[in-house]
């Protein structure tokens, strides 16, 4: 199995990770819809088997269900992932979102974190967002004592820009950057890939497949029969005209794949990892089913006449 070391960590990691943000389940703001934990068990126990070595949750997915979800799923495997996870995303009582950067608070979220997930140590621990923007030190510099408390081995950014980066490398070294990347989203190409390869911070893209629009599993019957709490309802790209274009180029991919053996998804998986400054990207997968259709991602590259048909 192929594997690629993250940033200045001692993690190799495989191309693709276990996206867990719908295995957060329905119910909140930013869900995929109702999730049933024995498919998303199912589906982390699938990966795993074939090769995937990492997978990525946030404490936000479901309010702390999904890392519930994944520590069931890790509890007496003897071929455990490398656990990432996320903070600043916190909630109240009535499920309303914000952000806080505040030390107090990123422990607090630690510790729930580290019992949730039932393990002792989590292997990357990313700051989810850059909000508040004017407490980004005092969050970085928590990260950071918390890496060297040993609470967590490694520590992160995700959806920060060159100047946030910036700001956090004066006080500690970013293993890593989670950001959007994929056909559809390419707005770190220009800036945000060559200073992450300048200063050896990998690279874990994620919605590399656009929400599912990309896997070819995706049509406008689907979307129209999402579930009320199925956040891609909203979402511009998910909208006619967009939907119509995003869905063509999807087919466009089912074009290259189906000759070679590969889905959509898995093609668009390969098309993200084409950069060398990206480390893996993260798949979200919600069966056994699902998992099996991106799995060929593990070691599928495309060759640039691959390339040259997508340009």
């Amino acid at each position: 199995m192929q594997t690629k070391q993250l940033g200045n960590s001692d993690l190799h990691l495989t191309a693709i990770g276990i996206g867990a943000w719908a295995m957060g389940g329905g119910g909140w703001a930013f869900a995929w819809g109702p999730q049933d934990d024995n498919e998303s068990v199912e589906a982390i126990h699938t990966a795993l088997d074939a090769g995937v070595n990492w997978i990525d949750t946030a404490a936000v997915y479901g309010l702390g269900h999904s890392e519930e979800v994944v520590g069931r799923a890790l509890q007496g495997r003897s071929n455990k992932p490398h656990v990432f996870t996320k903070s600043e995303r916190i909630w109240d009582d009535q499920g309303k979102i914000s952000g806080s950067l505040k030390a107090d608070s990123i422990r607090r979220e630690c510790e729930a974190s580290l019992r949730r997930l039932k393990v002792d140590t989590i292997d990357l621990y990313q700051v989810h967002w850059p909000q508040p923007d004017e407490d980004i030190e005092e969050g970085w510099s928590t990260m950071a004592r918390l890496k060297e408390e040993g609470k967590v081995r490694w520590i992160g950014v995700s959806n920060f820009n060159v100047q946030q980066m910036e700001r956090c490398l004066k006080i500690a070294p970013i293993t890593s950057l989670q950001p959007p990347y994929s056909m559809l989203a390419r707005g770190i190409e220009q800036d945000v890939l060559p200073f992450c390869a300048k200063h050896n911070i990998g690279i874990i893209v994620y919605s590399p497949m656009k929400s599912g629009l990309l896997s070819g599993a995706m049509t406008k019957e689907r979307v129209a029969a999402f579930a009320a709490d199925d956040h891609r309802r909203n979402r511009p790209e998910f909208q006619e005209p967009a939907l119509s274009q995003n869905l063509e180029l999807a087919e466009r991919l089912r074009q290259i794949g189906a000759p070679l053996g590969r889905s959509p998804g898995e093609v668009a998986i390969a098309w993200t990892l084409r950069r060398p400054e990206v480390t893996a990207a993260i798949v979200g997968m919600r069966s056994a089913d699902q998992a099996k259709g991106v799995l060929g991602a593990l070691d599928f590259r495309l060759t640039p006449g691959d390339l040259s048909l997508l340009s």
